[in-house]
């Protein structure tokens, strides 16, 4: 009986001959690139426009608004709509909208009202895909390289951090319009790869007759009667609110202190380069550590890390510190998602996900707003220091969890990887 799972593993193909799942991952290294290049872009606009730290987290907070908003009703649709359908309209609307900063660039009409808009929209397709893409990961990968592929998303998702903010800085530089039309490019190379999935991503349990409140209080329940879930999904949403409050603090920081917009992407790239070598790490390292010594682990060196950024203005050793702090997040994603892919029955995954994704990224918009406010009222330094401060309370917070402290180890099949669905715990 226990021969079965190390046959079945042996003899299934490395996930780079999935030609699905390479043609999705290949498509969204592209994207993530092009939305990193304009991701950088956007602050620098708008502090070249108005000069305001405040109108910088109010587009950065319009941007992660959907976050909030938009997370729950989506989950639901999600399990009922056509999922590629979803993905590539998400793509296509993203696109569209991202491509009206240029043309306002070009008949000097750009306003904050204008790039909130566009942020939102954005930010909007980028729920709407996320959702559907998790969702549908399932359905074009077996079970038991789900976590290696979720690692592989997160080096895609890195690498293009690591790359992106140095070209969005390098392209600003040359014209202001170009990081947005580079990104606009990057959609439409998404949609060709999305074009190459003909698997069925639907599932045929959901009762499309049941409301979006009934079904998002499902997500929101499921996720409630779990502790261990429960818990990290908090200490998540902590843990957001702090870096999403960081990255714009930092880019303050470093223009504070002269640094040019080349230099600024250069700092965040050194940033998402610790990133990276966490995701390609994390392929492996997920097997050696228990949740309990990830959750507890991550968040005491974050909180080590987080008071160091007070007391450096050389941007580049920002963000070789910045990079240490990234380094482990990856770690952490793969071992709760993992967890999520093994625990969540199929027909409940896109609502339990925009339950979870509402509740640790609704903190982002918040995030963003508090960061321009402690910019205006306490300056970098003073902020970096509120953060770390929040910082230190949620590592108290995540030792003295009963559910964190008492967390049971993945269930490993017998080549070493989380066992497939059918061995859920109940």
């Amino acid at each position: 009986m226990t021969a079965a799972p190390v046959q079945e593993a042996t003899e299934q193909p490395s996930l780079w001959r999935n030609r699905e799942f390479l043609a999705l991952w290949s498509g969204q290294v592209v994207s993530t690139l092009g939305a990193q290049t304009s991701g950088t872009a956007m602050p620098l606009l708008v502090l070249a426009t108005t000069g305001s730290p405040s109108d910088a987290g109010i587009v950065g907070a319009a941007g992660t608004l959907p976050y909030l908003v938009a997370h729950l009703p989506a989950g639901p649709l999600v399990d009922r709509w056509n999922r590629r359908s979803i993905l590539l309209v998400s793509e296509i609307c993203g696109a569209l909208a991202l491509c009206t900063v240029p043309i306002a660039i070009w008949l000097d009409r750009v306003t904050v009202a204008h790039l909130a808009t566009v942020a939102f929209v954005q930010g909007l397709c980028f729920v709407f895909f996320g959702l559907a893409e998790r969702a549908a990961l399932p359905k074009i990968v077996p079970t038991t390289q789900l976590p290696t592929a979720t690692a592989h998303n997160e080096a895609r998702s890195r690498g293009a951090a690591l790359a992106g903010p140095p070209l969005g800085g390098m392209l600003f530089g040359i014209d202001r319009a170009v990081p947005f039309l580079a990104d606009a490019v990057s959609y439409a190379l998404a949609c060709i790869g999305l074009l190459f999935i003909r698997s069925d991503l639907q599932i045929r349990t959901t009762t499309a007759s049941e409301s979006l409140w009934r079904a998002a209080i499902t997500g929101l329940r499921w996720v409630w009667r779990h502790p261990l879930i429960r818990a990290a999904i908090l200490l998540i949403a902590a843990s957001n609110l702090v870096f999403q409050a960081l990255v714009l603090i930092l880019v303050v920081l470093a223009r504070h202190h002269g640094a040019t917009a080349g230099t600024v992407g250069t700092m965040l790239g050194i940033y998402s380069g610790g990133g990276l070598a966490g995701a390609l790490a994390a392929s492996r390292l997920h097997r050696h550590f228990t949740p309990k010594t990830v959750i507890l682990g991550v968040n005491w060196i974050w909180a080590a890390l987080l008071p160091l950024f007070a007391f450096t203005s050389n941007p580049l050793l920002i963000g070789t510190i910045g990079a240490a702090c990234a380094f482990v997040g990856p770690l952490w994603n793969v071992v709760i998602m993992s967890y999520a892919s093994l625990l969540v029955p199929d027909e409940l995954l896109g609502r339990v996900t925009s339950a979870a994704m509402t509740l640790s990224w609704g903190v982002l918009p918040v995030a963003s707003l508090g960061a321009g406010f402690l910019l205006t009222s306490l300056g970098p330094v003073g902020a970096v220091c509120v953060l770390a401060v929040v910082m230190l309370a949620t590592a108290v917070t995540a030792t003295a969890s009963p559910a964190v402290r008492n967390a049971p180890p993945l269930p490993l099949s017998a080549d070493g990887t989380p066992a497939a669905h059918e061995e859920r715990a109940p």
